[in-house]
C-alpha cells in the first residue's frame, strides 16, 4: 500500500488508533500508581493483553508503539508488530525524543529527535512499522505560546513528516495545545488556530503530501483550572469550526488526542463532533489513557486475569467506535 492508502486504513470507519507509546518513564508512573512494578515483563504483559483482545481488530485500526515494545516478542514468541498485523492492525511507532526547554523561552517546550531520524526510520520500517508519531506541545497563559514556540515546533513537525514520507510511512502530526491553565474555550480556539495555521504552512514548505498524513490535534476545551464546565455541544461546534478553518481539505482525517479528558468525556465529545460533521474530514480517536485507564486498574487487580481486563478494554474501544460514527449515547455505557 502507498501512504495515502495506509492513512485511509488508519481512519477506517468506526475504528481508531490506540496510543500505547508511553515512554518507560511515563509507563513507570502509571504502573506505580496502580501498585504494579514497572518491569519490562509487566509493561509487555499489559500491552499484549490489550493487543490480543478478541474484538480489538473490530475497533482499532492501528497501535502506536514505543521503541521497547516494537522490538519485543509476545508470550508465544511472535514479534509484536507481526502479532498486530495478523489482526489487520497497523503497527506504528513514536519517533520523537521528548521535550526540552525551548532556547530563548525556557518556560516553553520544543520536541527533539530529528538527529539520526532518517536512519531510525529505516530500521523501524524493517521492524514492521508503517506509521509514526511526533508530538509537539504548546502551553496557554497570558504570555504563551510565543511565536518562537509556534514556529519552532511547526518547523520540527514538518521536517519530521517529510522524513517519514520519504521512508514510505504515514506521519501522525500531533500539535497539542495543552488543557492546563485557566483560559476559556475562546482562548483555546484562538491558540489552536494559530498553531494549526503555522503547522500547515511549514508542512507545505517542506513539500509534505497532505493526503498521506493523519492529524492528531486537541479538541477545543476550557482550561482545566478555569472552573468552566465543558459542554459537549459547544466543544464540538468550536472544534469543528477550528478544523474547518485551519486544516486543508487534502488532509484525509483527524484522530483526536484525549488530552486529559476522562474516558467518557473523550467519547462524548468525539461523538458530538461526528453528529454535526459537515466537512470532508474523517474524525476518529487516537487515545491513550482514555482507552486504557479502566483496563489498567482492572489489570492491576490480577495481572494474570487477561479475559476480564480485555472485556474492560473492549467496552471502551466499542464506545469510541460508536462515537467515531456519531452513534454513541450514555445509555450504551450502562448497557455495554
Amino acid at each position: 500500500m502507498n501512504i495515502d492508502q495506509i492513512a485511509l486504513q488508519m481512519l477506517a470507519s468506526g475504528k481508531g488508533i490506540l496510543a500505547a507509546d508511553e515512554s518507560t518513564g511515563t509507563m513507570t508512573k502509571r504502573l506505580t500508581a496502580v501498585k504494579v512494578p514497572s518491569t519490562e515483563e509487566n509493561r509487555l504483559n499489559f500491552r499484549e493483553t490489550l493487543f490480543t483482545s478478541k474484538t480489538a481488530s473490530s475497533y482499532i485500526s492501528g497501535v502506536i508503539l514505543y521503541d521497547e515494545t516494537l522490538r519485543q516478542k509476545s508470550s508465544n514468541g511472535t514479534p509484536i508488530p507481526e502479532l498486530l498485523r495478523k489482526q489487520n492492525i497497523i503497527p506504528g511507532i513514536k519517533v520523537d525524543a521528548g521535550t526540552k526547554s525551548l532556547a530563548g523561552s525556557p518556560d516553553e517546550l520544543i520536541t527533539e529527535g530529528l538527529n539520526g531520524l532518517r536512519e531510525r526510520l529505516k530500521e523501524y520500517y524493517e521492524l514492521g512499522a508503517r506509521f509514526t508519531k511526533w508530538r509537539a506541545v504548546y502551553k496557554i497563559s497570558s504570555k504563551f505560546p510565543s511565536n518562537a514556540a509556534i514556529i519552532s515546533n511547526a518547523h520540527s513537525l514538518a521536517r519530521y513528516a517529510a522524513l517519514v514520507q520519504e521512508a514510505n510511512m504515514v506521519p501522525i502530526v500531533e500539535p497539542e495545545v495543552l488543557m492546563d491553565g485557566n483560559h476559556d474555550m475562546q482562548k483555546c480556539y484562538e491558540v489552536t488556530s494559530s498553531v494549526l495555521y503555522e503547522c500547515f504552512n511549514q508542512l507545505k514548505i517542506a513539500k509534505v503530501r497532505l493526503e498521506g498524513i493523519v492529524l492528531k490535534p486537541n479538541m477545543i476545551l476550557n482550561g482545566s483550572d478555569s472552573g468552566i464546565k465543558n459542554e459537549a455541544a459547544m466543544v464540538a461546534a468550536k472544534t469543528l469550526a477550528c478544523l474547518k478553518n485551519n486544516v486543508p481539505e487534502e488532509v484525509p482525517g483527524v484522530a483526536f488526542l484525549s488530552g486529559g479528558q476522562s474516558e467518557v468525556e473523550a467519547t462524548q465529545n468525539l461523538n458530538e463532533i461526528n453528529k454535526i460533521n459537515d466537512s470532508k474530514f474523517i474524525f476518529t480517536f487516537s487515545y491513550g489513557r482514555a482507552l486504557q485507564q479502566s483496563a489498567l486498574k482492572k489489570w492491576a487487580e490480577n495481572i494474570q486475569d487477561k479475559e476480564n481486563v480485555q472485556k474492560v478494554f473492549d467496552k471502551r474501544a466499542f464506545m469510541n467506535s460508536l462515537a467515531a460514527t456519531g452513534k454513541w449515547d450514555k445509555s450504551k455505557e450502562i448497557a455495554a
